[in-house]
């Protein structure tokens, strides 16, 4: 590889995708049945109790090499087990965590302030809100697996949080991937139309999130870019936390931006970008591309995609440029 500072082009569309995409299976396997070793965990924030939750093909074992740490950062709308571990019966394996712990990583995430089993609060769980929620959680991850660096991933607003806690805490990652990310917002359609309810962000701490909002997720941009199971399948798992989500990042997102300064990622990073994605243009994400300081970074959009590249048709494009930017060998590293 001639360096890792690397955008490959498609003739098709015009558009940037990821090296070697064509490797990628496009027969997607069925879920297999793996007796994966999981585990929960609390971290505290104060008086918040941080749900955190853990999966990798073992339980550890004694004098055992360390396995790679990567921690997997959700969205503004869903927790995060239904983001990253989730079944969808009959349609094959959606389970991000599951994926990883088979290439052979020791994969945690958490719900961050106000999602999932985490506490809610009056506070709207904006951006810095979940930067102090990653400094709460690492200390149990470095605990547990005895690493005090690791692989972060970020979805959608998630990656603009991981990508904020890796300017802030910059010892603590390792490698950087950003999937759905936003810089300035800058002629995006989806912060466009949301940003008609900025007003309502700014006085309420908490919005609806219903089974039509999570649905609206995969139509939004290009239908017909995701199973119709998978929804249905996120909002069974998802309504059980309740009926409203904390409104943070969506003001953010519509009044704040931009939030990450690319100048100051110091780690190697990977963006990702689902070709149909309206959360941010292409331009957009290739000006914070060009700014960031590493020359070991990388660019890929994942074809057939919309915003939530994860729970696509062709999410194994995703797996494949993920592992490949994580398992990069030391030699080729900048």
């Amino acid at each position: 590889m001639a360096g890792n500072n690397q955008i490959t082009t498609t003739s098709r569309r015009g558009v940037l995708l990821g090296a070697s995409l064509a490797a990628a299976s496009t027969s997607l396997p069925a879920a297999a049945a793996e007796p994966f070793w999981t585990a929960r965990y609390q971290a505290k924030k104060g008086d918040v109790t941080l749900a955190m939750y853990r999966k990798r093909l073992h339980a550890p074992r004694p004098n055992e090499a360390k396995l790679p740490v990567l921690f997997l950062v959700h969205g503004s709308s869903i927790s995060a087990l239904p983001s990253f571990d989730l079944t969808v019966p009959g349609a094959g394996e959606y389970s991000l965590m599951n994926v990883f712990a088979r290439y052979g990583f020791d994969v945690w995430t958490m719900d961050f302030e106000g999602y999932g089993k985490s506490t809610v609060t009056s506070g709207n769980s904006d951006i810095a809100s979940g930067v102090a929620d990653l400094r709460a959680a690492t200390p149990v991850v470095e605990r547990e697996t005895g690493q005090t660096k690791f692989h972060f991933m970020g979805e959608s607003s998630g990656a603009i949080r991981a990508a904020a806690f890796a300017v802030a805490e910059p010892d603590k990652v390792d490698r950087l991937v950003l999937e759905a990310f936003t810089y300035t917002g800058k002629g995006s359609p989806t912060l466009s139309k949301r940003g008609e309810q900025t007003e309502f962000y700014r006085t309420h701490n908490r919005r609806p999130r219903g089974e039509d909002m999570i649905m609206s997720i995969f139509t939004r941009d290009k239908p017909g870019t995701s199973d119709p199971r998978v929804p249905a399948a996120i909002a069974k798992m998802e309504m059980p936390n309740g009926d409203s989500v904390p409104t943070g990042t969506y003001l953010d997102m519509t009044a704040n931006l931009p939030l990450v300064d690319p100048t100051k990622v110091q780690s190697p990073v990977l963006m990702v970008r689902g070709q149909y994605d309206g959360i941010s243009t292409e331009q957009d994400l290739l000006d914070f591309f060009t700014k960031l300081p590493t020359s070991d970074k990388q660019y890929a959009v994942i074809p057939g995609a919309a915003h939530a590249v994860g729970m696509s048709l062709t999410r194994a494009d995703l797996w494949h440029v993920v592992h490949e930017f994580l398992t990069l060998p030391k030699t080729a590293q900048a």
